[in-house]
């Protein structure tokens, strides 16, 4: 992933030095095992624990020596070898590439989702704060893009939480079903490494056993995990698009901080634009469009070929980059936002009160009158203003006390009680209890 979008702790995780670390820990802590099964000598080792430990990983070494192996692990051993000295032919005993691949993809995995859900902890407090902020902030709901009923900037928020909040159980789940060591040689049978050489390598790097390794991992538990960042992406884009449409200039019901000597536009020096949201729906295509890759890595020949390989070492960097990455700049967007309630006010009141339209509905409907009537009268008095130009404030409450069948049904006054907008707020603490608990 390019520089301009990713953080430096997460692109640690992928770098070369990271990955022969993980790799040398794992032929370590196995000729360990190895040792306490009496295949290879104690001594033998520790001197490689000792002399391992205490080295640094030549990357270009090991670049130079792949350049004429052709074979990114044996060009690791060959260089360990050059380090360990002859113990090192104790080294990778019984084990194959895969083994060390595999078991090292895990373990990245597990620590790239351990600081997306870092990530995820700091956007849902953000998303909590705000959303306590704005929890009585009444505004318009919109379906299909046009005004319907009123909610509340805070129970939009508090949806975003509770989107983020499964977000992040799946992944807590994803990171389970990843985070699994394969230890068993050729084939997956350990016809010349013992099972328990496994079981210590997976304790000592806090793994679960894979139980069927087939010589790989199999696939469609990396395919979860992918899946999963795709969902937390979409999640993303979803929220991006909220505000990037709560920004236009006819709305402006909400805007990204603009800060001082930001510039919109290299030629309307006017412009605000909404670049954050824009970004974070460009970044989440980029994550979604790795899932399907990972889909198709589940179906591998018999039992293994390497076309997954190529395809796991650049999504799974580049995936994981990149949704870090995005989340932070989430919170920090949601974090900074800028909210005009009084914008919400005036937005809310464009149509002069049609968002009633549905309680008087139900209120002629209570009164006797058939729906198929009742919605008649209605949406007739609601189109009159609808069509209306100018000022509309008051005037389907008018229209309605002026129509012979509703006012038949319905006095002046009960009309006028169906205009409190309160009404529509009644059970916003309930939705709030049910996201953030009972003491929300």
């Amino acid at each position: 992933m390019i520089p301009r979008y990713s953080r430096p702790e997460m692109v640690a995780i992928w770098s070369p030095e990271t990955r022969f670390r993980i790799w040398f820990e794992i032929e370590a802590h196995a000729t360990t095992a190895l040792s306490e099964l009496g295949v290879v000598p104690k001594e033998a080792a520790e001197a490689i624990w000792q002399k391992g430990s205490a080295a640094t990983f030549d990357v270009a070494r090991i670049e130079e020596i792949e350049r004429t192996t052709k074979h990114d692990v044996i060009a690791f051993l060959t260089h360990l070898a050059e380090i360990v000295g002859p113990e090192a032919r104790f080294v990778h005993q019984g084990m194959t590439s895969s083994d060390v691949l595999d078991t090292c993809l895990s373990v990245q995995l597990s620590r790239a989702a351990d600081l997306l859900l870092a990530d995820l902890d700091k956007l849902l407090a953000a998303l909590a704060r705000r959303a306590m902020e704005h929890k009585y902030t009444i505004t318009i709901g919109r379906s299909h893009g046009i005004h319907a009923e009123p909610t509340t900037f805070g129970v939009k928020l508090a949806e975003a939480h509770a989107e983020f909040a499964r977000n992040r159980a799946r992944l807590l789940a994803a990171r389970r079903e990843i985070a699994v060591c394969a230890i068993s040689g050729a084939v997956g049978t350990f016809a010349n490494i013992d099972p328990a050489v496994e079981a210590y390598v997976a304790e000592r790097l806090q793994l679960a056993v894979e139980p069927v390794s087939t010589q790989v991992i199999p696939r469609d538990r990396h395919a979860m995990f992918f899946a999963t960042l795709g969902v937390i992406a979409s999640s993303i884009e979803r929220l991006a698009t909220e505000i990037r449409h709560l920004q236009r200039t006819e709305v402006l019901e909400a805007e990204e901080y603009f800060s001082p000597g930001q510039k919109g536009s290299s030629a309307m020096p006017h412009k605000r634009n909404p670049v954050l949201s824009e970004n974070l729906t460009g970044l989440a295509r980029i994550v979604r469009g790795m899932v399907t890759p990972a889909l198709e890595n589940v179906a591998l020949w018999h039992e293994r070929d390497i076309s997954h390989s190529s395809v796991e070492r650049m999504i799974g960097p580049d995936a994981t980059i990149t949704l870090d990455f995005a989340l932070a700049r989430l919170t920090g967007l949601i974090e900074n936002l800028l909210v005009y309630p009084e914008n919400m006010r005036r937005n809310l009141d464009l149509l002069g009160g049609l968002h009633n339209s549905q309680r008087v509905l139900l209120a002629l409907t209570q009164a006797g009158m058939s729906r198929e009537d009742a919605y008649a009268a209605v949406q007739r008095n609601a189109m009159r203003v609808w069509e209306a130009r100018g000022d509309r404030a008051g005037l389907f409450a008018a229209n309605l006390k002026a129509d012979a069948d509703v006012s038949a049904r319905l006095t002046d006054a009960e009309i006028d009680a169906m205009f409190d907008d309160a009404y529509h707020l009644r059970h916003v603490d309930t939705i709030f209890e049910r996201v953030f608990g009972p003491a929300a």
